[in-house]
């Protein structure tokens, strides 16, 4: 398989302090590729360095054999990379509409239509919400929109951080099955940071598992899966969905 994104021997520091100690990892087009970890490990800090902030210090990002390691994060937003951050980040004020339209800013407005279309029959509730404001929105409605309003700069990698955070089982499962639908109907590429072991790596083709700014294990999802060390590290206890 062909990567589409490459980061190679990346190291992010906040200040004097190393958050990514050397990252190497690669997503294949088409696959999902998810990572997970404790709190604190470096995750999202990996996501924010792969859209340029913070910007690596050392290492080398490459998307779709482009260097986009140097590059502001608006241009990295145009190579068609896109991201539902952790928080969703939405803008509250803002109605489920127009949050789309922001979305949409960067593909233009020639699939706006097309595009709208596609994220109300992915995420139905949006269509019958698209007047009220974000912020009013269920949780699960929020990171419904987050992607959604991502998926409307029509991507070619879709980064997802932490979808199912404070989300109810039902709802986490709808976002799951969305995200799985997204890769096996339309060949998305994605990402998924996510603390939900158990999910993520029933969901993705391949996983990597972080520790303190390094990877430390690799493999297919369920082979992660049934690895000893990462389901005492990350299962036990664990609700089965």
């Amino acid at each position: 398989m062909t990567a589409l994104l490459s980061v190679r021997g990346v190291k992010t520091f906040y200040g004097s302090i190393m958050a990514l100690k050397g990252v190497d990892l690669e997503v294949n087009a088409g696959e999902i590729v998810t990572l997970i970890g404790a709190n604190g490990a470096g995750k999202s800090t990996l996501m924010m360095t792969i859209c340029g902030d913070p910007r690596a210090r050392e290492g080398t990002i490459v998307f779709d054999g482009r260097d986009i390691t140097r590059l502001p994060t608006h241009e990295i937003v145009r190579a068609r990379i896109a991201q539902a951050p952790e928080g969703r980040r939405i803008f509250p004020r803002m109605t489920v509409f127009e949050n789309l339209q922001m979305g949409a800013q960067v593909a233009g407005s020639d699939h706006f239509e097309e595009s709208t279309r596609h994220v109300f029959t992915l995420f139905p509730v949006l269509e019958k919400r698209q007047a009220q404001r974000g912020g009013t929105l269920s949780g699960g409605e929020q990171q419904m929109l987050s992607i959604a309003r991502a998926l409307m700069s029509r991507p070619r990698l879709l980064l997802l951080d932490e979808p199912s955070l404070g989300l109810g089982p039902m709802v986490v499962r709808q976002i799951f099955a969305a995200i799985r639908d997204l890769n096996a109907r339309e060949g998305l590429t994605i990402f998924l940071v996510e603390q939900n072991a158990n999910h993520a790596l029933r969901l993705a083709h391949r996983g990597y598992v972080m520790v303190n700014g390094r990877i430390t294990l690799q493999g297919a999802g369920r082979e992660l899966l049934a690895r000893p060390e990462v389901r005492a590290a990350y299962l036990e206890g664990a609700v089965r969905a």
